[in-house]
């Protein structure tokens, strides 16, 4: 990677794009544009937008990842998350420049019993999945160099996420109840930076592997019960107050959109294609609340 790249991040203070400023400082030169200067949200203006900045590579970090509040407001969730990467993706092409696009394990229904490869039927069961799959499906389109990859249960110390609501209410609360039948790969918003990293660098030196549809998630599995069991205890090492867990089924907690019951995700396509493994869950984990960045 050459100072000389000039790499727009789209999303400027999401769990991912604050990881992708993290791990790229130095390396390229960084056009970081948030909602106020790129509204995804809107996206007529984002192809001449964009065009003027010049950039020799688009990361789109963006989404609408309010999985319920999707349910209720399906138009803007599918113009963020549908419209707007269709639009990225022809406006990449136009510019013969590649985009790398971040989407969800909730394009499938988690019916099956193995970990999800990327040639799987997707059959998402929300909104929020819909559009993530729509918006696959607008950058395949397009077609040109793209890098789709799909994550999950991504986590870090900024932001809204599972890790931090966990850490609050694990001390707050003398019990808590956790959903333990849906599994799947926490992923430190690190991690995903970091192979992110490589992949460009990869390309760079002229190595790139096959553009198109990958997996990327932390390795091993876990339940969000058993996430939670980890997260406390860390709590416990560190001798802070910890909630009694009780494991309960998703059918005891239900919510506006349905989560899919497994949510494993098989990369080693990755791996094969483009030389990049993901650490285990639990060690990423640890790095991340060891405050490493």
């Amino acid at each position: 990677m050459t100072a000389s790249l000039r790499i727009l991040i789209i999303g400027r203070n999401g769990q991912v794009a604050q990881a992708l400023q993290s791990r790229l400082a130095g390396t390229a030169e960084l056009i970081v544009r948030g909602s106020d200067q790129l509204d995804l949200a809107h996206p007529d203006n984002l192809r001449s937008a964009i065009t003027a900045l010049g950039p020799d590579l688009i990361i789109n970090a963006a989404a609408h990842t309010a999985v319920d509040q999707a349910e209720s407001e399906p138009e803007l969730a599918f113009a963020i998350n549908a419209t707007a990467p269709g639009i990225l993706a022809g406006t990449a092409v136009s510019l013969g420049v590649p985009l790398i696009h971040y989407s969800t394990d909730y394009v499938f229904d988690g019916h099956r019993r193995e970990p999800y490869t990327e040639d799987d039927a997707t059959n998402p069961l929300s909104v929020y999945g819909r559009s993530k799959l729509a918006g696959e499906d607008a950058i395949r389109q397009a077609g040109g160099q793209y890098l789709i990859l799909r994550t999950s249960w991504v986590y870090s110390t900024r932001g809204r996420n599972f890790l931090l609501t966990m850490q609050r209410l694990l001390q707050e609360k003398p019990s808590l109840r956790v959903v333990a039948d849906q599994i799947g790969a926490p992923t430190w918003a690190a991690t995903i930076a970091d192979s992110t990293a490589k992949l460009i660098e990869r390309w760079q030196a002229g190595q790139p592997g096959a553009w198109g549809t990958y997996h990327l998630t932390a390795q091993g599995e876990t339940s969000w019960f058993g996430f939670a069991q980890a997260i406390g205890e860390h709590l416990a090492e560190q001798q802070k107050p910890c909630a009694v867990l009780e494991p309960i089924p998703s059918s005891a907690y239900p919510t506006p959109a349905r989560r899919p019951l497994n949510s494993r995700l098989d990369c080693s396509r990755l791996l094969r294609e483009w030389g990049v493994s993901q650490p285990d869950w639990r060690i990423a984990l640890r790095q991340c609340l060891a405050g490493q960045t």
